[in-house]
């Protein structure tokens, strides 16, 4: 009865999969590496057995960094895109401690790359401990009272008033 239940909804819920399906296609090629804005994009329509794992709303790419070559017309997978990097491997890094009544910060080199709000993994260079962080801004990230190896970094180099 649930299932019964629960096709009825879909199908109410979106009648134009019963003749075709709405998805987003590039409206000119990207290259690999490119930020996609909404005048890249475009919707078609296409049958609904085309439309299962492939982006169906602009905003779930506008802003995004392709992982290939994108053609025009084509469908896109969620996997063709990325958050735009903004922390990349090897990179010198500014860590920021956050606990109650406290904020530190450090340098860092990135062990991995990153985009806003992913998280990475830094490696500190005076105890050569690694600690994962997120990612807030160009060459930034954060972490919070579960590092211990952040804290004991930041402590070490906090500059004295």
């Amino acid at each position: 009865m649930k299932r019964v239940l629960l096709i009825l909804a879909m199908l109410i819920a979106t009648p134009a999969l019963a003749d075709g399906a709405r998805i987003v296609v590039p409206a000119r090629d990207i290259a690999r590496g490119e930020t996609i804005s909404d005048s890249d994009l475009t919707y078609q329509t296409v049958a609904p057995e085309r439309a299962s794992l492939v982006v169906t709303q602009m905003s779930d790419l506008v802003g995004m960094q392709t992982r290939r070559f994108l053609q025009a017309g084509e469908p896109v997978r969620a996997e063709d895109v990325r958050k735009p990097i903004i922390v990349t491997k090897g990179s010198t890094v500014t860590m920021t401690f956050e606990a109650p009544g406290i904020t530190l910060t450090a340098t860092g080199k990135a062990m991995s790359e990153g985009g806003m709000g992913d998280t990475v993994t830094v490696l500190n260079p005076v105890s050569y401990r690694q600690i994962s962080a997120v990612v807030t801004g160009a060459g930034q990230v954060r972490t919070g009272p579960a590092s211990t190896a952040v804290t004991q970094t930041a402590s070490a180099q906090q500059d004295t008033p």
